[in-house]
């Protein structure tokens, strides 16, 4: 019994040690964990720590029985000596066996959700140098939108400055059009009073 738990203890210990250090075996032993809580793991893991729950108990019953002996006898023969020694050295070694499996079992899960932090991290990392990209590529697209915007406007002012030269001319050709309207219309009325002048002096003739 003894031998089983000092053999219990140094491979708890051997694991501890391999989840505190990262080396390859790290990622063995953790992955053997993953699959030890998978299907009857769990179960058969309970079963095992409920046994050594069970042992425990029994000895520090023992322990306590041997006590009351003690007391009511008021002196320890050797005999019980030997017994309260052996249950003594039980109860620590199947108690440091339950606390050194808890500890194995709390470092798996911190490095499970440690390395799931890592992952979500590394995802929105990703993601802000993506947003990051793509708001590179959107001040540059706004860049040329407004050099595109401010050479159309230059274009703009060029064509309203040509449209108001054009209609200021426009506007002189038709002043240029009246002005030769009335003054065709002036010798159309000239024409006819000459030609009904001649009328007359023909008449008189």
């Amino acid at each position: 019994m003894l031998q089983l738990l000092y053999s219990a203890i140094f491979g708890e210990m051997l694991l501890i040690l391999t989840l505190l250090f990262k080396t390859p075996l790290r990622k063995l032993v953790i992955i053997s964990l993953d699959r030890l809580k998978r299907g009857r793991g769990p179960i058969v893991v309970t079963t095992v720590g409920a046994t050594l729950v069970v042992v425990l108990s029994s000895s520090l019953y023992s322990i306590a029985k041997i006590q009351q002996r003690t007391v009511e006898a008021g002196t320890l023969n050797p005999t019980d000596q030997v017994l309260m020694s052996g249950h003594i050295l039980e109860a620590s070694l199947m108690g440091f066996v339950l606390f050194l499996a808890l500890m194995i079992d709390r470092l798996h899960h911190y490095i499970r959700e440690l390395r799931l932090l890592r992952k979500t991290m590394e995802a929105v990392k990703k993601q802000s140098r993506s947003f990051e990209d793509g708001k590179n590529s959107n001040s540059e697209e706004y860049k040329a939108l407004t050099e595109e915007i401010g050479t159309l406007k230059a274009k703009v002012k060029e064509l309203e400055s040509a449209c108001e030269t054009k209609g200021s001319k426009a506007m002189a050709l038709e002043t240029e059009v009246e002005a030769l309207r009335k003054q065709s219309e002036g010798l159309l009325m000239e024409y006819d009073r000459l030609l009904a002048d001649n009328q007359n002096l023909q008449s008189q003739l």
